[in-house]
């Protein structure tokens, strides 16, 4: 029995040692259409603190267009819904990105349903689809598509507004995402620029 377990070992190799022979795959991105009517547009902690030239440039790079595809939202009436940090405010939201008057705010960990009222206020606004831009893709953007898919929303994920530290980290969240027995189903990944809204 030893033996076989070695024989087995040998030829499996080390997990870590194997781990440089990965390679990601391609991406799919769609093009999507969703219903202004039935969709939230959800800006995630894009605030001083979490996205800044020291930390995270590439979260950065991606407001311009997340400030771009917010005034497209507001032209078509979709809901556009914010978050914060634990140590964030409405304020500390970058200015181009800022909400609007009346526009939602929750304040939360990685998990924007957890412990606050995202859930039931989207529910009330009889919202089906999210669209998710956040600051880092491992954190907000993972952990918050997650939850909105086990919650029957359809979920729409622009590559382009979740950023991450690394081209990896972005790499691994979007497999993870498009992959997961929990997510793949409900996600499309996409671009901001691939996004029609009627």
């Amino acid at each position: 029995m030893a033996a076989v377990l070695c024989s087995f070992a040998a030829r499996a190799g080390d997990t870590v040692q194997d781990w440089d022979q990965a390679k990601a795959p391609p991406p799919t991105l769609k093009d999507v259409t969703v219903k202004a009517a039935t969709t939230a547009f959800l800006i995630l902690d894009i605030e001083a603190a979490t996205c800044n030239e020291q930390g995270r440039p590439r979260c950065v790079a991606a407001v311009p267009g997340i400030a771009a595809f917010a005034k497209r939202a507001r032209d078509a009436k979709m809901l556009v819904a914010y978050s914060n940090t634990g140590r964030g405010s409405p304020e500390t939201i970058l200015p181009p990105v800022k909400p609007m008057a009346g526009e939602h705010v929750v304040k939360a960990s990685v998990n924007k349903f957890r412990g606050t009222d995202l859930e039931q206020y989207l529910k009330d606004k009889k919202i089906e689809t999210v669209i998710i831009c956040g600051t880092t893709a491992f954190g907000v953007s993972l952990h918050t598509a997650t939850a909105a898919s086990l919650r029957g929303l359809k979920v729409i994920l622009p590559v382009d507004c979740n950023a991450g530290s690394s081209v990896y980290e972005e790499q691994a969240v979007l497999f993870s995402l498009t992959n997961g027995p929990g997510t793949a189903a409900n996600l499309t990944a996409t671009r901001l620029s691939m996004i029609k809204i009627d």
